[in-house]
């Protein structure tokens, strides 16, 4: 049975008796000096975890650290850069990494579940659903799930190292009551940690009480985020409706006794449609639809599904059921969606009725070109990567 969640949690004292948290740890967390994995500081976690699950809170971990297990094995000076080696250390390292939880967490009595995801998983419809069974029955069996990206057949999910915007989308499929960052720095600062003057940041009440922030310094040697990564998805977490704490992972049982550790970001929106959230978050868009001034109305204000009669033109390659843009005259994208039809099908399609294409090439070419229930809309002036959900689904 799919667990709703109750209202947002209000501050961090609440933390303790929160039935339900995705955590997320980060390579740099789990690694030594020299950049491979130390089981002494994974079976430190482990213990913190545990405990929790124990007490009778369920825990899903989001778990970094697959190519910097294989680091030392491998015999490889560091992470490596070319994306073959970085697939091939993947491989070895996610099952070196899982070992290492099976037998930490087996110490406890507990039993660990392997889930391995990549973006494009999570936008098609089967998949997620797949995913939001699987990830439900390991909890309701007692299983602590460990997800990780499939970094072994993944492209871009390796380069961009978006295992923290994937912590905050499994957070809202799963119904979770808060998400718990564990990075190697122990919360939001003023400006970059260490530095003169720069004090953490206790509270984050919304957005504004970031602004001017200096986040621009690079992630750890062995990791390939930043606190950028981690802003986008406190972003995507607390504005569905879930708070995030942002700290280093010593202090992860503090910060699940809901001690006044690291950054705490309250939830500042409520919680949407699971599909169009991973749609406006975690797809890989493989094309545009450039639409006409009416149609970008049609979508804005009527919530319509998107006509081929809208459609001036298109960029890309791409069968049914793939993520596209959909931008309008200006340039601005206003929206993204699963396409109907392939893009060697489009040419004849632009500009035309759905009664013409009936009429001229019959039954099945009078659907729309991407259905209302499979679009979402990108608020003006977002970020194309990160844009709003302002939802059409009905």
């Amino acid at each position: 049975m799919v667990r709703v969640s109750a209202a947002p949690l209000a501050n961090r004292a609440l933390l303790p008796a929160a039935d339900r948290i995705v955590v997320k740890v980060g390579s740099s967390s789990l690694t030594d000096a020299q950049g491979r994995l130390d089981p002494q500081r994974l079976s430190a976690l482990v213990d913190v975890l545990a405990a929790r699950r124990v007490a009778g809170g369920a825990v899903v971990l989001v778990s970094s650290g697959a190519i910097a297990s294989a680091i030392g094995p491998l015999g490889l000076p560091g992470r490596p850069r070319d994306l073959a080696t970085q697939q091939a250390a993947a491989s070895v390292g996610q099952g070196l990494l899982v070992e290492h939880y099976t037998r930490a967490f087996a110490r406890h009595g507990l039993r660990v579940g392997q889930v391995l995801l990549t973006a494009d998983d999570t936008v098609r419809r089967t998949h997620y659903r797949n995913a939001s069974r699987a990830l439900e029955k390991l909890l309701d069996l007692g299983v602590v799930p460990i997800i990780n990206e499939n970094d072994a057949v993944a492209t871009e999910e390796i380069k961009f190292g978006d295992n923290d915007r994937l912590a905050a989308l499994v957070s809202h499929l799963v119904h979770a009551d808060a998400l718990v960052l564990l990075t190697d720095v122990d919360g939001l600062h003023t400006g970059p940690p260490g530095e003169p003057g720069s004090v953490r940041i206790p509270t984050v009440l919304g957005p504004e009480d970031v602004a001017g922030v200096d986040v621009s310094r690079r992630g750890s040697a062995v990791g390939t985020g930043g606190m950028v990564t981690k802003l986008d998805s406190v972003a995507i977490a607390t504005g569905t409706g879930i708070p995030v704490v942002l700290t280093c992972a010593d202090n992860a049982a503090a910060a699940l006794a809901g001690e006044d550790v690291g950054t705490w970001f309250a939830a500042t929106g409520r919680r949407t449609s699971i599909r169009l959230l991973w749609l406006a978050h975690a797809a890989r868009t493989r094309g545009r639809l450039i639409v006409d001034a009416g149609a970008v109305r049609a979508l804005q204000d009527r919530g319509t599904s998107l006509l081929p009669a809208g459609v001036t033109g298109f960029d890309g390659e791409f069968v049914a059921g793939d993520p596209v843009e959909v931008v309008g005259p200006d340039g601005v994208v206003v929206a993204r969606g699963l396409v109907s039809y392939d893009s060697d099908e489009v040419p004849a399609l632009l500009g035309r009725s759905t009664k013409e294409l009936l009429a001229e090439l019959g039954p099945g070419h009078d659907r729309e070109l991407v259905h209302r229930d499979d679009l979402v809309l990108v608020r003006r002036g977002s970020r194309r990567r990160h844009g709003e959900v302002t939802g059409t689904s009905r």
